[in-house]
């Protein structure tokens, strides 16, 4: 399992997982920080995401990020991050159908995708760091195809009753 380095700590791999597909609900809800705040405060997680700018530290754990630093983030925080994607992803469901529809037929709904992927591009540009060859991978219109296909269908299994669990599972590499 690679979710726990030493402690309690998460692995550098799960947050970046998370991180990523955190961004691709981003891309597609134009107020992504402040609904992910909203879905904190409405699944009562307070305690742990007080404000917005907690949410921002605590993604910043991604090494890919421009502003990445270590602060260790703490299994709470982590599966305070995972419930809220999972949240996210319920409310944005019709959406990222409606992405990976306009993928498979890009012939007739090009601009869907087109859009959604520029976007994306965008966010990685302003947030990551752009010199890594991860980040490189993640520009490549080639490879990132596949990257966001599989994002969104990750975010897709989220919508179900054990959403929380198979996300959870999926960044801990069970």
């Amino acid at each position: 399992m690679t979710v726990l380095t030493r402690g309690n700590q998460v692995s550098r791999k799960s947050i970046e997982k998370l991180d990523l597909l955190l961004l691709i609900l981003e891309t597609i809800d134009l107020n992504g920080i402040q609904s992910l705040y909203a879905l904190s405060n409405r699944l009562n997680l307070n305690n742990v995401l007080p404000n917005k700018v907690t949410i921002w530290k605590l993604r910043n754990n991604n090494p890919l990020r421009k502003s990445y630093v270590t602060n260790n983030i703490k299994l709470n925080e982590f599966d305070a991050l995972i419930r809220i994607t999972v949240e996210m992803s319920k409310y944005l469901y019709p959406y990222i159908r409606e992405i990976l529809k306009s993928k498979e037929d890009i012939e007739e709904n090009s601009v869907i995708w087109n859009d959604f992927n520029k976007r994306f591009i965008e966010l990685i540009k302003e947030r990551f760091n752009i010199d890594t060859i991860r980040v490189k991978k993640l520009l490549n219109q080639a490879e990132n195809d596949e990257i966001i296909t599989k994002s969104l269908l990750i975010l897709s299994f989220c919508i179900s009753n054990q959403g929380y669990q198979k996300l959870k599972n999926f960044l801990y590499d069970f």
